[in-house]
């Protein structure tokens, strides 16, 4: 199953300003879920940013705010997205394929992702950017999300398979722009 941009959708869970210092190589994981966001962007991927709790946890990092652009930005305060109702209506609930990133990988990201699973989506979560505070707890999340069925993906691999093919003006681009130098 590759992942197709005319059918997924893009889901970047709790990326949140007071929540990124405590994740284990935070800065990095930031960094691949903007990258993420401009190659969706760019390429017609629709955007959705969830926000735990932000009156305690702050707003999504300013850096990855700046990228989605005018995403939808959701709050809640269940740990999955999906218990709390907050992806109704949003391009994630419309569409049949939803790449996720996120913090933090053992908690929201892998409650959501289950029950994004157990509705029938395809689901796939990048490994290059989600994480925990405690790297064994991201480990632990990947393997359990696995043997789930759910698939596990690097960021390039998102981007090459949105892209489909390399003769086209817009795999130049993103090419130029985001892979050959990242």
């Amino acid at each position: 199953m590759l992942m197709d941009r005319h059918k997924s959708s893009l889901l970047i869970v709790d990326v949140q300003a007071r929540l990124l210092p405590e994740i284990a190589d935070g800065e990095a994981l930031l960094r691949n879920c903007v990258w993420l966001a401009g190659v969706a962007r760019r390429v017609g991927v629709p955007v959705v940013v969830s926000e735990q709790y932000p009156e305690g946890l702050g707003r999504t990092a300013d850096p990855l705010l700046a990228a989605v652009g005018d995403a939808p930005v959701v709050t809640k305060t269940h740990f999955s997205c999906v218990a709390d109702g907050c992806l109704d209506g949003t391009a994630v609930d419309s569409r049949r394929q939803v790449v996720v990133v996120g913090t933090e990988a053992h908690v929201c990201v892998l409650q959501t992702v289950l029950e994004l699973r157990w509705q029938g989506k395809e689901v796939f979560v990048v490994a290059d950017a989600v994480g925990s505070r405690k790297p064994a707890d991201r480990e632990a999340a990947l393997a359990r999300m696995r043997s789930h069925g759910i698939e596990v993906v690097t960021r390039e691999m998102v981007a090459f398979e949105w892209l489909h093919e390399s003769a086209t003006d817009l795999f130049r681009e993103v090419n130029r722009d985001f892979i050959r130098d990242n």
